[in-house]
């Protein structure tokens, strides 16, 4: 039986898939990629509500680490900074736009799933 590698503890690429099963991840690469690659901070924040400034960061600290994401500051006053997709982002991005687009045109049924999950109770037990 051939095992899918990323399923074992001791794969690298479990560490990359847990990275990008972050929704901050998700929403951050993909706001970035819909706005043309490149976006300041505060533009970032503004687009995806609720994210905290304290979030924003870890998780461009974090794209940028894992090289989805390139900062370039501007010796200006006061310092401008950009943060750019990288090729790298950019082709898990397109995954991202594709599994949001998803998203979109089932969010009913899932919706209906979950009302009707939450309202048939707790299954009795099989003996």
């Amino acid at each position: 039986m051939d095992t899918v590698r990323s399923y074992l503890q001791r794969c690298p690429a479990r560490t990359v898939l847990e990275a990008l099963a972050s929704k901050w991840t998700l929403l951050v690469l993909s706001s970035l990629y819909k706005h043309g690659g490149t976006m300041r901070f505060n533009e970032i924040r503004r687009h995806l509500e609720g994210v905290t400034q304290k979030m924003l960061t870890q998780t461009l600290r974090a794209l940028e680490r894992d090289g989805l994401v390139s900062r370039t500051v501007y010796p200006t006053v006061p310092p401008r900074v950009d943060y750019t997709v990288t090729d790298l982002g950019t082709q898990v991005a397109e995954v991202f736009n594709t599994l949001g687009q998803w998203a979109e045109e089932h969010v009913h049924e899932i919706l209906a799933a979950r009302k009707a999950f939450d309202e048939r109770g707790e299954p009795a037990p099989i003996s």
